[in-house]
């Protein structure tokens, strides 16, 4: 079985078991405790420990936005993710980590759909904008609306994903979102990516 039949299979599966699948708005999850172990236990890794050693897998940086929600006077809503990836074939389907604790995502919840933006080599000062809380991330940010959802979809960024809210999953500190890929699409010019590795912006080089 190759790698999208066995997502497509996890896909039924998970859907077998009731796991939760929407399309269109969901319930953003309180904002929890994020202590994963008692005040008389030890963590069994140093949190600085492991950011050092996963520091050294490469990823591509996003951005991640949605429009505005009804009622919702802050305008769009967006914020500057590493943890992306493409998840199942068919259907389909893409998901992306953000921490329990962001202000940004209860706002993409409430929208029920998000672009993700993925940006390319030049764009490191757009990244650090949006990897910021409580500014308005969008002043002096070109962008239109993408086809299906109408989240920003920001200028110059190499590629873009056009999803709507497929289901939400916990993962200790953070929760997993999967996305329904419903249009996508790729912009003019090299399409270097923007990296990040040790805690550092890069670009490929030959």
């Amino acid at each position: 079985m190759g790698h999208a039949g066995m997502a497509a299979a996890a896909v039924r599966y998970l859907r077998s078991t009731g796991a939760p699948s929407t399309a269109g708005r969901v319930e953003p999850l309180p904002r929890p405790d994020l202590r994963a172990v008692g005040d008389d236990e030890r963590a069994p890794i140093d949190p600085a420990e492991f950011r050092r050693v996963l520091g050294n897998f490469a990823t591509g940086v996003t951005v991640v936005t949605a429009p505005a929600g009804e009622g919702e006077p802050a305008g769009p809503a967006g914020f500057a993710c590493q943890s992306f990836s493409a998840l199942s074939l068919d259907p389909p389907l893409i998901a992306f980590m953000v921490a329990r604790t962001s202000t940004t995502w209860p706002r993409i919840a409430r929208a029920g759909v998000f672009c993700v933006n993925v940006l390319g080599a030049h764009q490191g000062d757009l990244c650090r904008g949006f990897a910021v809380s409580g500014a308005d991330k969008f002043a002096g940010v070109a962008h239109d609306p993408a086809p299906v959802s109408g989240s920003p979809r920001l200028v110059g960024a190499p590629a873009w994903i056009d999803c709507t809210i497929h289901a939400v999953h916990t993962g200790g500190d953070h929760l997993i979102v999967v996305g329904r890929v419903d249009a996508l699409g790729t912009s003019d010019g090299d399409g270097a990516p923007l990296l990040f590795h040790r805690g550092r912006f890069g670009r490929l080089t030959d």
